[in-house]
């Protein structure tokens, strides 16, 4: 994966004289060149407003906006592009999901099903939700290798279940969750589930056919994309019944003021004029992951992962939280004594990214009775001689300390 390195020219520079090592792609992942290359092109070249407009600018710009939603649906196999529907992210893709498909279906005496693991942006929305509706929030436990248990969750799922929302993989621990499982035993009892994919887009193959998720929500900007772009994939009998989230634009067939007419699928979600040099970009990107391939990632980055905890192990004082045997590419850590906000600014002093603090994930800290940790989180630009950076890092780290 060596040779792919110089295709990410943000890498490629120092940081406070020391060369860059980028350890915090699970909050924000790098653009390669061929990504940017193509935002560029696009603005150049080809950019005006998508869809009703007759001359070629526009003709062009919406050939761009369309062919990404056909690579999305061809990247996660879906069954058409009709079940792909353009977000700003994986927020707005869980809040879409929460207001149109589940308000109408909540009141007093029915629930939505999540899990202890999940990121703050798949627990607020549902908070909302069902104080708007007077339902209930019910909440999964987690063990102490930062997994779901899975029979709990599954345990819970009852006639009042309107939907379960589970993240594939924590972006707090990295622990990879059995989601096929669960939609399985939730489909038994006939209630949807949403994944939020956001982490494990990047890093793994991911089938929504294969899985028969109901809604898999997920974020350009963590996938090598620009940010401020997503996707929400719905099967699309469920996204015919939903009614539209926000309104104008290209979620209109036909306004009168006796009423409006909303447009068919996938536009019906999308309001207002999209980011459209974003998901140019976003296409590039899915065109760009798929050129190297998912399994090639993905067994690179298992090999980096086993490399970065060996040699993590052995730090002096160190804690590794999350160790889960079914992980992606992030380590969180403590070390003895010594605040995660000073790991970072000493790391970053020394040229080594990472990032530090509660990752959005506040119930996870506190069921380790924790305020937040050190987090190392890799993509396929990464190498060994990163992860020895980062462990030379924190031997410094503990000598200041000391």
């Amino acid at each position: 994966m060596d040779s792919y390195r110089k295709d990410f020219p943000t890498i490629n520079q120092s940081i406070n004289d020391n060369k860059l090592v980028y350890l915090d792609s699970a909050a924000s992942s790098q653009m390669p060149t061929f990504v940017i290359d193509e935002i560029s092109r696009y603005q150049m070249n080809d950019h005006a407003n998508v869809h009703r407009g007759i001359h070629t600018l526009s003709h062009r710009a919406t050939t761009v906006y369309e062919k990404t939603r056909q690579d999305i649906s061809d990247f996660i196999n879906a069954n058409n592009t009709n079940e792909i529907i353009f977000t700003s992210g994986t927020t707005e893709s869980i809040n879409l999901v929460a207001q149109s498909y589940c308000r109408p279906k909540l009141d007093k005496n029915k629930k939505i099903l999540i899990s202890h693991l999940e990121h703050h942006s798949n627990i607020v929305p549902w908070q909302i939700v069902c104080e708007q509706t007077q339902s209930s929030l019910e909440v999964a436990p987690i063990n102490n290798k930062g997994e779901i248990i899975t029979e709990d969750l599954i345990s819970m799922i009852d006639e009042s279940t309107v939907l379960i929302s589970i993240s594939h993989v924590s972006n707090a621990l990295g622990s990879v969750s059995d989601v096929k499982k669960i939609i399985q035993a939730a489909h038994k009892k006939g209630v949807p589930v949403l994944v939020d994919g956001a982490q494990s887009i990047p890093h793994m193959n991911v089938d929504v056919e294969e899985l028969n998720a109901d809604f898999y929500v997920f974020s350009g900007h963590k996938m090598h994309a620009p940010t401020g772009t997503g996707i929400l994939f719905g099967k699309e009998d469920l996204l015919e019944k939903m009614p539209p989230y926000k309104s104008g634009g290209d979620m209109i067939l036909e306004v009168k003021f006796s009423g409006t007419t909303y447009n068919d699928l996938p536009y019906k979600f999308e309001a207002g004029t999209p980011n459209i040099s974003g998901i140019a970009g976003l296409g590039a990107a899915v065109r760009y992951l798929r050129k190297i391939g998912m399994s090639n990632i993905e067994s690179h980055e298992k090999n980096l992962l086993n490399y970065m905890s060996s040699e993590l192990s052995n730090v002096e004082g160190i804690n590794l939280i999350g160790t889960s045997d079914k992980k992606i590419g992030v380590q969180s850590f403590t070390l003895e004594n010594i605040h995660s906000h000073d790991i970072g600014t000493i790391l970053d002093h020394q040229g080594v990214a990472i990032r530090t603090g509660h990752h959005c994930a506040m119930p996870v800290m506190e069921f380790f009775g924790i305020s937040g940790t050190a987090r190392a989180s890799l993509a396929l630009y990464n190498n060994e001689q990163d992860i020895d950076c980062l462990v030379a890092g924190l031997h410094k780290v503990n000598e200041i300390f000391s």
